[in-house]
């Protein structure tokens, strides 16, 4: 087969790491698919920079916040030096301009496989009342609210500890109201009102990975357990499950809502059933976990982006444990220069 050029964002592995790494050693362990791979960088500190065995280029990108004419121009000129076949963007930060753009690049030979702009609203935590009355699943109370009168009496209906979230982006829990009011404070600064204050649950943190094919039907699935996560939320340890009722709200996900592209469920099973927490349009950063168990979710999205045959049987081995790690890199100083100076290495 030809060389397929793949570019991926989110390739940093710091403690709050993009998918992005997951995501190449996914492609490149697919033998049958002749991947090379772009990785797509906002920082020059990002590890994957410095990854050669699986990064075979760096490009520095502009910051999504920059606009779109920019981010679609550096995107041209890449595409120009290394003929991108494939984009998988990994950060939901980026990810609207991609949709946006998603015909324009489809026009200029830039192949993407994303959900469309009113699936990635899904995210939007208010929506979650309609999404799990549609799937099967409960949601913890909450309010949405725009002042500190209001904060304080959501405060005092839901009770301590609670979870303190932005719209789209920032989740802390807090167990004290000067917390509640930093953590406030906090996401107002960064994405602005309105802040949701939600029920916190107690049960067992159990989140669904999967692939739709934009028409209603599942790519695959898999469900882990998490056993440890890092004071980011970052899963540390996991284990995969096999859970009836996740797996029947996930295929119902994509049935109801003709899922395309990647997504994750992220889900508390308490006593009194399973709750919907959160729903993130993109892959986790634990993606390499599916490929590691035998279901490599990422060159699935490939090849349907692609228009190859797609295998979309969901089968892998329950009690398999993921364990993430630390390593490091020692590497020439001429690559860190190069992108500093070049945006390009």
């Amino acid at each position: 087969m030809d060389e397929i050029w793949v570019a991926v964002s989110g390739i940093n592995a710091v403690d709050n790491p993009g998918p992005g790494i997951g995501v190449i050693r996914s492609l490149k362990e697919d033998k049958d698919l002749n991947v090379k791979i772009i990785g797509l960088a906002y920082d020059a500190m990002e590890s994957g920079i410095y990854m050669d065995w699986l990064v075979d280029k760096v490009f520095m990108m502009p910051y999504p916040s920059q606009g779109k004419e920019p981010f679609i121009k550096r995107l041209l000129y890449i595409k120009e030096v290394c003929n991108i076949d494939v984009i998988i963007p990994t950060l939901d930060v980026e990810l609207p301009i991609y949709i946006d753009s998603t015909d324009y690049l489809e026009s200029v030979g830039i192949k993407t496989f994303l959900p469309t702009k009113k699936q990635f609203e899904l995210k939007n935590k208010t929506k979650l009342i309609e999404i799990a009355e549609k799937i099967g699943l409960k949601i913890p109370q909450m309010k949405v609210i725009t002042t500190y009168e209001e904060l304080t009496k959501a405060v005092e209906e839901i009770k301590l500890p609670v979870m303190v979230k932005g719209l789209y982006y920032g989740a802390y829990k807090a167990y004290t109201y000067q917390e509640i009011h930093n953590y406030f404070n906090k996401i107002v600064n960064e994405w602005g009102y309105p802040i949701i204050i939600q029920e916190v649950i107690n049960g067992d943190e159990m989140n669904v990975i999967g692939v739709g094919d934009g028409k209603g039907e599942s790519l695959g699935l898999m469900i882990i357990k998490k056993l440890w996560i890092t004071t980011l939320e970052r899963t540390w340890i996991g284990v995969t499950i096999k859970n009836e009722a996740l797996f029947n709200a996930a295929e119902r996900f994509i049935k109801e809502f003709k899922w395309r592209g990647a997504f994750e469920l992220e889900c508390i099973v308490a006593e009194d059933g399973v709750y919907l927490i959160e729903i993130n349009p993109r892959f986790p950063t634990w993606v390499y976990f599916s490929t590691g168990v035998g279901l490599n979710l990422p060159a699935r999205l490939l090849r349907a982006s692609l228009g190859l045959p797609v295998e979309n049987k969901t089968n892998y081995p329950a009690g398999k444990l993921y364990v993430r790690y630390i390593n490091e890199i020692v590497t020439d100083l001429d690559r860190y220069q190069s992108v500093v100076v070049k945006g390009e290495c």
